[in-house]
């Protein structure tokens, strides 16, 4: 009974470290950047099954905490069902500066924690403070160039909760305008008052010079309504409002810009690994990233390092991964590359460099990188090999032992051992193709038609054996064996005796139903009583393959 107990404790144990190895729980915010008096949302989701709340306590001290709400999904996959809960809260922090958000506590585990980046009170819609419904739009640049990547954020302020209702926001003329991310949703006092704000983001890419014009949005839903509109009606109320168009100035690309034309608002590149030595021959690797504010991987020019005199440059794919800031896209690049030193000696390879437009200063900028000194040392096949280390009295045997041998027409040293199994594979296969195309003699030549005398003596005691027994089936089957015949017209065409001739003859009768058995036997044991008598052979047999030991 305690071996038993022992084994059920150490199975629940066993199970909960594997619900605990699998079991996953992450936290994020939908904004890590927010300004004083606005809120964000800590979303937390786990596969845990529990239905309990995380223990929101340690953040009271920084925040205040409202709109807390949970959901629960599931999901079959591959046959394997996981359930999966999300929690939501809305934080609004009680001072500005970076905030720091512990770890929280969900089940049986514990959150990562995170930091909130919190901005003095930004400028607030005094024109529309105390409406019931308002839209404010903005743009990061009012003085945007050609080309310049664009982020143009609008806001929908509603003083009631939310039922239903649809934000349309159309496109200008002499641009490209994109959707980008999902909706925001937040409050934010305004006036004393508080409101819902929907923020909805887009990426704008101007055309050409001049004005350009960006239509007012406009927005239809219902709300919910105060105590007369729940006295009197079903609850709702219809909102309804428009915002104002908003004009850019678009500047051309300036005369001195480099070319091709890349507006940022930055661009930082790093080596993310280098090499410190190479040899000749051997590939080195190079991994470089770009970080650019203001353009997508698609705008973005190719990220490249010049080869060098005396060595190749492979290039991998670039990975790309695309953000974005407020509408504004966000790329960072990151491409390995490999270098192949041809020759022994000091191998300098040029940093890469970009040539972009910084469109808040004004200015042409290059970004670069130092370029990369390599020592590079004699290739273990090359020329210089055997120099590059001390060998011993003997450098051939050296070389041998730790290279291999030298063919011509092939590259690289060959193992000894690999050229013996090359020899063995094709003598095996010579062996093979004469053993398959030597003409094979006729079968009448293989065989002597009479046996010789050792063959004969070693038939002879299994034929007196089956004559002794009177088995007539025995007696059939060491006559063919004696005489190398399938059958007894076989046997009998190679007898040299008529009195033998008569006796088979006799016992094939016998055999078949047409004979006695009893005069047949007594004929057989006349006839053979001294062997059987074979006729002369008429011509030698070949042999097939000479005698494994010569004749004594």
């Amino acid at each position: 009974m305690a071996k038993h107990g022992m084994r059920l404790l150490l199975c629940a144990m066993l199970a909960l470290c594997a619900f605990a190895a699998q079991a996953t729980t992450r936290a994020w915010l939908d904004r890590d950047r927010i300004a004083a008096g606005e809120t964000a949302t800590l979303n937390i989701e786990t596969d845990q099954a529990t239905l309990d709340s995380p223990d929101y306590s340690p953040l009271t001290a920084d925040f205040d905490v409202s709109g807390n709400s949970s959901s629960r999904q599931f999901e079959m996959v591959n046959g394997t069902s996981t359930t999966k809960v999300l929690f939501a809260v809305a934080l609004q922090p009680h001072r500005d500066g970076v905030i720091g958000i512990p770890a929280l506590i969900v089940g049986r585990e514990r959150t990562q924690p995170l930091s909130l980046i919190v901005t003095p009170a930004a400028a607030s819609p005094v024109a529309h403070a105390g409406d019931a419904v308002f839209i404010e739009a903005e743009a990061d640049a009012q003085s945007p160039y050609v080309q310049q990547a664009v982020g143009y954020v609008l806001r929908l302020y509603s003083a009631a909760p939310l039922v239903s209702g649809q934000l349309d926001q159309d496109p200008p003329d002499g641009a490209t305008m994109q959707r980008v991310g999902d909706d925001l949703q937040y409050t934010r006092e305004i006036g004393g008052r508080r409101y819902t704000v929907v923020e909805r983001r887009f990426l704008l890419i101007p055309e050409r010079s001049g004005a350009l014009t960006i239509p007012g949005a406009r927005f239809s839903g219902q709300g919910v309504g105060g105590f007369f509109d729940d006295l009197f009606g079903d609850g709702r109320k219809d909102l309804r409002t428009n915002g104002a168009p908003r004009v850019l100035s678009v500047q051309p690309p300036p005369a001195n810009a480099p070319q091709p034309w890349l507006p940022l608002r930055s661009l930082t590149l790093r080596y993310l690994s280098t090499p410190q030595s190479a040899r000749a021959g051997e590939a080195a690797t190079v991994t470089v990233e770009a970080d650019a504010d203001g353009a997508s991987a698609a705008q973005m020019p190719e990220l490249a390092l010049a080869a060098p005199a005396g060595a190749q440059v492979f290039a991998d794919p670039v990975q790309a991964r695309d953000n974005f800031d407020g509408g504004r896209p966000q790329v960072q690049l990151t491409r390995k590359f490999s270098i192949v030193p041809a020759r022994a000696g000091t191998l300098r390879i040029p940093g890469p460099r970009i040539a972009w437009w910084d469109v808040r200063a004004g200015v042409a900028r290059t970004a670069s990188l130092p370029d990369i000194v390599l020592r590079v040392a004699p290739g273990a096949n090359g020329p210089n090999a055997a120099n590059a280390a001390p060998v011993a009295a003997n450098p051939a045997a050296n070389d041998t032992a730790r290279d291999g041998l030298r063919l011509p027409f092939v590259q690289g040293a060959v193992r000894p051992w690999a050229l013996a199994a090359v020899v063995f594979a094709f003598l095996w296969l010579a062996t093979l193709w004469w053993g398959l195309h030597r003409a094979t003699p006729p079968v009448e030549a293989q065989v002597d038609a009479k046996p010789k005398p050792d063959a004969a003596r070693s038939n002879k005691p299994a034929l007196a054996q089956a004559l002794a027994k009177g088995d007539p089936e025995a007696i059939s089957q060491a006559l063919c064996v004696a005489a190398n015949a399938p059958d007894l017209d076989g046997v009998r065409a190679k007898l040299d005796d008529a009195t033998q001739q008569s006796a088979v003859d006799a016992l094939q009768r016998a055999r078949w139903g047409d004979g006695n058995i009893v005069s047949a036997l007594a004929a057989l044991r006349s006839a053979f009583k001294r062997g059987p008598r074979w006729k002369a052979a008429t011509a030698k047999a070949k042999e097939l393959l000479p005698p494994l030991y010569p004749p004594g």
